[in-house]
């Protein structure tokens, strides 16, 4: 997908070209990129974000962002923010088995890259998209409740808590995994509960991580340290539910011993922690991207397994895809929230996003095997992926984007 620089096109028609229903990271990004592509945009949110800091404690929750999402940032002109903020890149990643010691690497160089990506703090990203909805002329609109939507020919009409409504020729839901929008559309999702949690929590270790972001597969799911920009590791760690219960009860002691172990002691002991938190994993994909005159991204279209990072990257393919869609019907003189138009978004997301969600729900399934021969055999496939240099750089320039 490329990303180009979009300038400010004539509005005309209804007042409001678009309403983003849903202010995370994907509906703030939707938000701001339709209105620098010349939309009159509103973004509905239950709430903002939490200020964000210099000197305010790393947030528990942390993205991985790829070339993909950072070329997009920087199109918006929120990139260079974020990286003179608090950013963790890395430039190297390992992967490895804890029951066979198989072991997979991917170096930035590799790929002719200075970087993988950066490490950063959601509410870093939230935060600057939300300070600059305003000088992008986004009408803002928070607190704000959509009770009910109603689509007609040439518009939908929301209606909001306390009487009020709203109407814009396309709606774009992006109000996360639980979705009010996509049920009132009456979009149906598919997909299976993990029956896992994974605990997040920061962490300093012995050894610095050296700007490498390290995954180990255990039988009970993946454990991930990221690199922070503070030298620690940010830890994402997937444990059945009883599991992820017992290990957010432990004492700080007790968790950083269980968790030196799991980590194989790749950075040596855990020497501290920060508190900890955890949030259910679930694989769901909804059975369309688009009703009439409304759209679905980012988790309300696709909630995915944390093990490849990739959940707001496909969000942000989303907005990118989304924003393009709409030009070309726009410049071409066609009602850019017609039914054909957004098929033609709804057709290249839903395919890639579905081939990702399914790749990585795979993956997750063939870690989980413990059949001696089932994980000999794993082993020796990714210790051949290894070698295989052509197929392990294609991989990565697709977690990249490109």
């Amino acid at each position: 997908m490329s990303v180009s620089h979009y300038t400010h096109a004539p509005r005309r028609g209804p007042a409001l070209d678009v309403a983003v229903v849903g202010g995370g990271m994907v509906g703030a990004a939707a938000a701001l990129a339709l209105a620098r592509a010349g939309f009159a945009t509103a973004l509905l949110e239950a709430r903002a974000p939490q200020p964000w800091h210099a000197d305010d404690e790393v947030d528990l929750r942390v993205v991985g962002l790829a070339p993909s999402s950072i070329a997009l940032l920087e199109d918006l002109g929120v990139w260079t923010s974020i990286r003179q903020s608090r950013c963790g890149p890395y430039a190297h990643m390992h992967v490895w088995d804890a029951e066979n010691g198989a072991a997979i690497d991917f170096d930035a160089a590799d790929e002719g890259r200075d970087l993988l990506g950066h490490i950063v703090e959601n509410n870093l990203v939230q935060w600057t998209l939300w300070q600059a909805l305003e000088a992008a002329g986004v009408r803002r609109l928070c607190p704000a409740e959509v009770l009910g939507l109603d689509a007609r020919e040439d518009r939908v009409v929301l209606d909001l808590a306390g009487g009020e409504s709203l109407s814009a020729r396309l709606v774009v839901a992006a109000d996360g995994a639980a979705s009010p929008l996509r049920a009132m559309a009456g979009i149906g999702v598919r997909g299976h509960d993990y029956a896992q949690r994974a605990v997040v929590a920061h962490v300093a270790t012995e050894r610095p991580h050296g700007r490498t972001a390290w995954q180990r597969f255990l039988p009970t799911g993946p454990l991930a340290l990221l690199p922070l920009a503070d030298g620690r590791s940010s830890i994402v760690w997937s444990l059945p539910e009883a599991e992820a219960q017992r290990v957010l009860a432990l004492d700080d002691e007790a968790f950083m011993g269980e968790l030196g172990v799991a980590s194989d002691f790749r950075l040596g002991r855990i020497v501290s922690t920060t508190k900890r938190a955890a949030f259910p994993l679930r694989l769901q994909l909804a059975e369309a991207y688009q009703a009439e005159r409304l759209v679905l991204l980012g988790d309300a279209a696709h909630a995915v397994h944390p093990l490849a990072g990739q959940g707001v990257n496909l969000g942000l393919r989303d907005v990118a895809e989304l924003r393009d869609v709409l030009v070309a019907a726009r410049e071409a003189g066609r009602d850019f929230a017609a039914a054909h138009v957004l098929r033609r978004y709804a057709r290249r997301r839903r395919s890639a996003d579905t081939l990702d969600a399914r790749g990585f729900d795979a993956l997750a399934r063939i870690y989980a095997w413990q059949a001696p021969a089932l994980v000999a055999v794993r082993g020796l496939g990714v210790r051949l992926l290894d070698r295989l240099a052509p197929l392990k750089r294609r991989l990565a320039e697709h977690a990249a984007g490109l």
